[in-house]
């Protein structure tokens, strides 16, 4: 599975013993995974408008939607909310995926609730990261694309390479203090170019292309 680590806005009102958390993911958001070191190529994504909207609208085989959960820091052991449980409730725009996450009382005696809460509350907690995968192009054609980043002041020596991510699978939010990409996982993505970058970053010379 994939992370992504955007900043996005989170809100929490507390409600008779219980909080309601809300927060948004932007769309079309360009995070920097890697900026290449002294000798690669800067590598971006972004994903594209309404790219979670499989698992967000389409219902699940049992009927109703398919569960997506709100997460600490990408870890199912400590969960805030999910959509089967009625308590995590996904409304998807054009601009962003926003989320309102309704947490029991009961849910706020757990160390790892609490814990959230504050640093949300003391501002040090203000990322959003989805946990997704990309489809197989044997179910979607172009999920995803890579292309190069335009306008560069560099001239195209260490031009940018950015993934664009059309559609893909969503299974949870993560609540994290930095939105920040480990290499681990940007060795993860597909950074295979496409159409008329293939034809540039063959005929340059060996040093200048991305690896």
């Amino acid at each position: 599975m994939l992370q992504g680590g955007y900043l996005g806005g989170l809100e929490i009102r507390r409600k008779g013993g219980g909080a309601e958390l809300r927060g948004s993911f932007p769309y079309n958001s360009t995070a920097v995974l890697s900026d290449g070191g002294r000798t690669g190529r800067p590598k971006k994504e972004r994903i594209a408008p309404k790219a979670f909207a499989y698992r967000v609208e389409t219902p699940s085989d049992h009927g109703g939607k398919k569960d997506i959960h709100l997460l600490v820091g990408h870890d199912y052991g400590k969960p805030l909310a999910s959509v089967r449980s009625g308590s995590l409730v996904l409304n998807d725009t054009a601009a962003a995926l926003l989320f309102t996450a309704t947490i029991a009382p009961a849910m706020m005696e757990t160390t790892h609730v609490r814990d959230a809460m504050a640093v949300i509350e003391a501002g040090l907690a203000g990322g959003i990261s989805p946990g997704f995968r990309v489809p197989p192009k044997r179910a979607v054609k172009e999920p995803e694309t890579v292309e190069e980043e335009e306008n560069d002041p560099a001239n195209g020596k260490h031009r940018a390479l950015i993934r664009t991510v059309h559609e893909a699978l969503l299974y949870e939010l993560s609540i994290v203090t930095r939105p920040a990409y480990p290499q681990t996982e940007v060795e993860k993505r597909n950074w295979q170019p496409i159409g008329e970058v293939v034809k540039r970053i063959v005929h340059r010379p060996a040093a200048l292309r991305w690896r």
